[in-house]
């Protein structure tokens, strides 16, 4: 199954990231305990359950992943005026580091399962990036499996640098 993909251009404080799309799978799996096994069985160590926050922030020490477990979302990815996405049950987002993302509405049981690539730590932006930063986002690998479907899924072959 191919994903949707969407390539972001930085955008205010969100550097999102140019170089590698956000990857969108419809119909994976639903069900936290069904989606933090099928992340576990490709290396995406899943690391929370929860929502996502209603503020646009990005991450620029890791990849992310969120696969919805339950209930539905409109998301706005790439930041002020980005793309608005209408998530549900069973879909699975994958964002590449520095991608912007934030909530804008979901239903009561809406229920997100975080998982990120092994040895990667999480940190929390929510300001323009600096050189510092910059450089993290476009030096971090290109994980070696795809949280979906595994080495050789998608992700591995979508994801290129230069």
């Amino acid at each position: 199954m191919q994903p949707e993909r969407l390539v972001l251009a930085p955008n205010g404080a969100m550097p999102n990231n140019p170089a590698l799309p956000v990857l969108h799978y419809r119909s994976i799996a639903t069900g936290a305990e069904a989606l933090e096994a099928l992340f576990a069985r490709h290396g995406w160590p899943a690391r929370w359950r929860d929502g996502v926050f209603a503020y646009h922030h990005y991450h620029s020490t890791t990849h992310e992943t969120l696969g919805i477990a339950a209930g539905r979302a409109r998301l706005i990815l790439g930041g002020e005026g980005g793309h608005a996405i209408a998530v549900a049950a069973g879909d699975v987002l994958v964002l590449p580091v520095g991608t912007g993302h934030c909530r804008l509405s979901a239903s009561l049981d809406f229920l997100v399962v975080g998982a990120y690539p092994p040895g990667c730590t999480v940190d929390l932006c929510r300001t323009a990036p600096d050189a510092a930063i910059r450089a993290r986002i476009a030096g971090l690998a290109i994980p070696a499996s795809d949280p979906a479907h595994g080495p050789g899924g998608p992700l591995t072959r979508l994801w290129r640098r230069g």
